[in-house]
């Protein structure tokens, strides 16, 4: 059941886009924003016998926009990992739902799985819709589309021509939240390239797009690569997730387009940051190094143009482990040259708005999706690691 009446009293907060320094009073009635009264009107409100919650700093709960939530990112070894994915189903949702709940305990109060094959995205975000979890609220890409016998099985299934696209596109928009596209296969990371064509071609893509639009679904796309990059902006996908040997030409597409980037550092950075793990070679470290420098000076120039920039972790991966990843993709943000304030937003109201939410800060009449901590992030940004509270609304 939702918080009858909650009196939240902060001496600053952050609504989702700007930094406000003075204290401020959240008066939350039925799980929403009533009222945010600049001052301290904690006293008045607990005299009217109104629970009151104290803390320095208030911010939206953050969204993490790329997770694989029946993935677990925590074990880096190869035996340990491929073991995971022969679980049954049921070990394998049980693992989604561990994985959303450490999400929700770090203050990521909803995320964006981007696919799996048996549909435990769509099952735990079904609980989660239902009642009080203890889990983070789940967007889900459900499973999405694929060549056959290209990269990608784990997350979509297979559509050979037009006519598969489009029955296939129409059954998932019915499960779905957005339509997931494997537009490009993986890096090749001992070559420092994407060494495979796209899976798709304009016209393909394009189909996939507009039919997912017809059928009141987004898309995203999984793509990396110069060529698979130039195709996704063109066609006009929802968002580009990773995006590695991003141009400038397609960052001025997808802004013209008003096509999103979730950049995903997070994986790449760790096995630059851990090669033993994975056994690569100086070459290829060298190579994980330039390619994130890389990454690092496009997500500079795509906030510079004016793309918009949503966060996301790929958790899961090896070394990515779900919630806690995202303050190590807020530090790759910062590297890059961005403000705290910008990255923020990209983990919260960015995301919110890209995917149509009718609140996307905190404001009145939102949902109190909040983490309330006991510093501000721009005095000691670790205190975002340690939320004193999270609300889920």
């Amino acid at each position: 059941m939702p918080i009858k009446e909650l009196a939240v009293v902060v001496d600053e907060w952050f609504d989702g886009e700007t930094r406000h320094r003075d204290p401020a009073t959240f008066l939350v009635q039925l799980g929403r924003i009533t009222h945010i009264v600049a001052g301290d009107f904690g006293s008045h409100f607990a005299a009217r016998g109104v629970p009151v919650e104290r803390g320095v700093f208030l911010m939206p709960g953050l969204v993490d926009a790329h997770v694989h939530l029946f993935l677990d990112g925590a074990p880096t070894d190869g035996p340990t990992r491929s073991a995971h994915l022969k679980k049954s189903v049921d070990e394998l949702t049980e693992a989604a739902r561990a994985s959303a709940r450490q999400s929700l305990a770090c203050g990521v109060t909803l995320v964006r799985d981007a696919g799996d094959r048996h549909g435990i995205n769509n099952r735990v975000r079904d609980e989660v819709r239902n009642g009080p979890t203890g889990l983070a609220r789940v967007r889900s890409g459900g499973l999405g589309v694929k060549r056959p016998k290209r990269y990608g099985g784990f997350m979509a299934g297979d559509v050979e021509d037009d006519d598969a696209i489009r029955a296939s596109v129409a059954e998932l928009a019915k499960a779905n939240d957005e339509i997931k596209l494997i537009l490009t296969g993986i890096i090749d990371f001992d070559a420092g390239a994407v060494t495979d064509e796209p899976q798709f071609d304009l016209e393909s893509a394009r189909l996939v797009v507009n039919t997912a639009k017809a059928h009141g679904r987004k898309t995203f796309a999984h793509c990396s690569g110069e060529k698979g990059l130039a195709i996704a902006a063109r066609a006009g996908v929802g968002s580009i997730e990773h995006g590695f040997f991003m141009n400038r030409e397609t960052l001025a597409l997808m802004r013209d387009n008003a096509v999103a980037w979730t950049p995903t550092f997070c994986p790449v950075h760790f096995q630059w940051a851990e090669p033993q793990a994975v056994g690569w070679s100086q070459n290829t470290v060298g190579n994980l190094r330039r390619i994130l420098d890389a990454h690092a000076e496009h997500l500079r120039l795509a906030d510079e143009m004016g793309v918009t920039l949503l966060m996301g972790t790929d958790a899961g991966s090896m070394g990515v482990e779900h919630g806690h990843a995202l303050f190590e993709e807020i530090d790759r943000y910062l590297e890059a040259g961005l403000s705290l304030e910008k990255t923020l937003a990209a983990a919260t109201a960015a995301a919110r708005r890209h995917f149509g939410f009718a609140h996307t800060r905190l404001e009145r009449g939102a949902p109190f999706e909040a983490v309330l901590l006991d510093a501000s992030p721009f005095d000691d940004l670790r205190a975002c690691r340690q939320p004193r509270r999270v609300w889920l609304g």
